[in-house]
């Protein structure tokens, strides 16, 4: 009776194991807009560790906290309010579309004078007014819009 006993526990331990080994990626897994935007922002040098790397693109993009969840900051609060737009207008727009559309239509959501795309461009953040490029806002422009402007951040394969 004892040996049985001593299996089980084993058993036990061992489904223990194998269930927090199998639930550590989706424990640690990156929320799918941030690595959608990452691609779309071309912040990914090709070696697939950028996903990886808060660094490159940390969650106060669009939120308050560096870790993410409410409250969001005024450049995620646009990105829901696109959504709600589109979505009252009947549209179904995935992420990468409503990313677009509002980088596309030259808001500044932090209020820092410096449009949205262009702080993406310029890989500040555009939530957050402290944020902001490096230089009179004209030059910066003209610089951004001789790269393609906001067209750059159209999704792949539109």
């Amino acid at each position: 009776m004892g040996v049985g006993l001593k299996l089980t526990e084993k058993h036990v331990l061992g489904g223990l194991i194998a269930l927090l080994v199998l639930a550590a990626p989706a424990a640690l897994a990156l929320p799918k807009y941030r690595l959608q935007a990452i691609n779309q922002f071309h912040l990914d040098d090709g070696s697939g560790l950028a996903a990886l790397d808060r660094r490159v693109m940390s969650c106060s993009y669009c939120h308050v906290k560096e870790s993410g969840g409410a409250p969001w900051n005024p450049f995620g609060e646009a990105i829901q309010a696109t959504f709600k737009a589109n979505a009252e207008a009947g549209g179904k727009a995935k992420f990468p579309e409503i990313l677009f559309t509002l980088l596309e239509s030259g808001g500044d959501a932090d209020g820092d004078t410096y449009p949205d795309a262009l702080e993406v461009w310029a890989k500040t953040l555009p939530g957050d007014a402290a944020s902001k490029p490096d230089g009179v806002l004209e030059t910066v422009q003209a610089e951004f819009e001789a790269v393609g402007g906001a067209e750059q951040f159209m999704p792949r394969g539109k």
